[in-house]
């Protein structure tokens, strides 16, 4: 059914992604966020102050919804009228290939961090013992040594 063939009462009960959908499949060309608004608030009979006050959020409705397509230019169109120019196809041996590279990278990062504990604590001892003559002093004796 044709969009200007339906009664208000019947578009007021679907959402305006609803509508947009429809809208576009009626059009068969893009079209911006703002004009498409317009014209569910035309189609709705709403004030015009709605455009301003909820275009927001009607833009992120648009974002989120899976059946719609933000364009270069900046207009709408439907997913479905928009493939893929590559397709990817993973075979089991890529698969096997990643698997086996994770699992040397994740082996070397254990020795790594095996390696940075060992000196850490070697550095903690050193650091105790150069520390262990050190006094400390208020900013009150400081200043009458002075």
């Amino acid at each position: 059914m044709s969009l200007s063939k339906m009664k208000k009462e019947d578009l007021e009960l679907l959402s305006n992604k609803d509508i947009t959908n429809l809208i576009l499949e009626e059009s068969k060309k893009p079209i911006n966020t703002a004009d498409l608004f317009k014209k569910i608030i035309k189609l709705l009979e709403l004030p015009d102050s709605v455009f301003e006050t909820k275009i927001g959020d009607y833009y992120t409705a648009l974002s989120t919804d899976k059946r719609f397509i933000l364009l270069d230019d900046g207009s709408w169109d439907l997913r479905s009228r928009h493939t893929s120019d590559k397709v990817v196809k993973v075979t089991e041996e890529e698969d096997e290939e990643d698997a086996d590279v994770d699992a040397d990278q994740m082996e070397q990062e254990e020795i790594e961090e095996d390696d940075y504990d060992d000196t850490d604590e070697e550095y903690d001892e050193d650091a105790s013992e150069e520390l262990k003559d050190l006094v400390v002093i208020d900013e009150d004796e400081l200043e009458l040594e002075q």
